[in-house]
């Protein structure tokens, strides 16, 4: 009986544990985050959007990116600095749901801001959201449908 209930205890532990997935992990499992997924590695912020957060990307999905004419996708890649800068500007400090985005401003990690529109639906920089409050454990995903660069 003992032995069971360790077991079951060792168990729910794992399974527990399997579920906490962090920013990167979600993004990665969704499956249409590949581009992303490949221009965070090759910026060095894998580390970084693991880390403790919370965070709220919003997320450019592999349509968006395809929307980024090939050269010019093909020499951000090769560019850490100005692919850090645009990957960063998707990404805002502290965990923002959609129940409480509100039209604006918003400073981003990068350090400029993101303007943000309720307007006809919510806009990040002229992107329209098409998904929200994809919830992992150091923060929170909203897809959008276009890249968006710092000016």
């Amino acid at each position: 009986m003992k032995k069971t209930l360790i077991a079951s205890f060792l168990a729910l532990g794992m399974s527990l544990s399997a579920q906490a997935k962090d920013i990167v992990d979600t993004a990665v499992g969704a499956g249409n985050f590949k581009t992303l997924a490949a221009a965070l590695t090759a910026a060095g912020l894998v580390d970084t959007l693991k880390g403790k957060g919370p965070f709220t990307v919003f997320a450019p999905t592999d349509e968006a990116f395809a929307k980024v004419p090939k050269a010019d996708l093909d020499a951000l890649l090769k560019d850490k600095a100005k692919l850090t800068a645009v990957l960063t500007y998707h990404v805002v400090p502290g965990k923002v749901m959609a129940a409480d985005v509100k039209a604006g401003k918003v400073k981003t990690v990068q350090g400029s801001q993101l303007t943000v529109s309720t307007m006809g639906g919510v806009k990040v920089d002229g992107a329209n959201v098409i998904k929200t409050d994809i919830v992992a454990d150091n923060g929170v995903i909203h897809v959008i449908d276009s890249v968006v660069i710092p000016k």
